[in-house]
């Protein structure tokens, strides 16, 4: 049976929204994982537990629900956030090959997505295998930015400002090559997709971190705190915009 559309419009508010989901899912992820001082084994079956019940609950319903759509969207950053700190330091692969890891599970997810429907088109979607590759690439895609967002930051010693600067840049060019040339669009949303994640996580570290790594030492409780906030208000005026359309 065909349902309804399920994930949310590409629009300027969803671009905020997946920003700010994204510095949310680095600082809560940093929470459970360091702050608790859990660690990253425990902080991923504990972000995968909420990713399963959250993704689940949103599978199961027959149209698109912005609360339901962006839980999931923040378990994905959250849960990618875990995932890479596993891969770069408990596995000790290090950020750098940690990111070429994250990059081929991407590729690989988008490849498949490809060979089954032909286009890697992101909206509207609304069958459920289909919905599958969706959140499958998209959990890839948080997790190789939280990667290649340290390796920035860390391997090549740019720091959290900087290295959020350059990302902000990439994802400014991105917004003109959309509106400015006939550049194929979902292209440019997967390569504006990918590096809004490295963005979020290297301003979330700006936000956490000690004065002494160039950050601003708000911690992992207080940065979440904030994040989650405005994230509260952005689902709340997606929701409304989302009742005007549809009524």
């Amino acid at each position: 049976m065909r349902t309804a559309n399920k994930v949310a419009a590409v629009s300027i508010l969803f671009w905020l929204m997946k920003i700010v989901a994204t510095t949310l899912g680095e600082t809560l992820g940093d929470f459970i994982s360091m702050t608790l001082n859990l660690g990253y084994t425990k902080g991923i079956f504990i972000t995968l537990a909420f990713f399963i019940l959250i993704l689940s609950v949103q599978l199961s319903l027959k149209k698109y629900s912005p609360p339901v759509y962006w839980l999931v969207i923040i378990g994905t950053t959250t849960l990618g956030t875990e995932i890479s700190d596993f891969i770069d330091r408990t596995l000790h692969t290090g950020y750098l090959m940690g990111s070429l890891i994250l990059l081929s599970g991407l590729l690989i997810s988008l490849f498949l997505w490809n060979k089954r429907y032909g286009n890697l088109e992101v909206y509207p979607i609304f069958e459920r295998n289909k919905e599958f590759y969706y959140w499958g690439a998209i959990l890839f895609s948080n997790s190789l930015g939280t990667a290649f967002g340290d390796f920035l930051s860390d391997n090549l010693g740019l720091g959290y400002m900087t290295g959020a600067c350059i990302t902000g840049v990439i994802i400014l060019i991105v917004v003109l090559l959309h509106y400015f040339t006939k550049i194929n669009h979902v292209l440019l949303f997967w390569i504006a997709f990918v590096f809004t994640r490295p963005f979020g996580a290297t301003f979330g570290d700006l936000l956490t971190k000690p004065l002494t790594k160039g950050g601003l030492d708000l911690g992992p409780m207080n940065a979440s705190l904030v994040s989650l906030l405005l994230m509260v208000i952005m689902i709340f005026i997606s929701q409304r915009k989302y009742l005007e359309t549809s009524s």
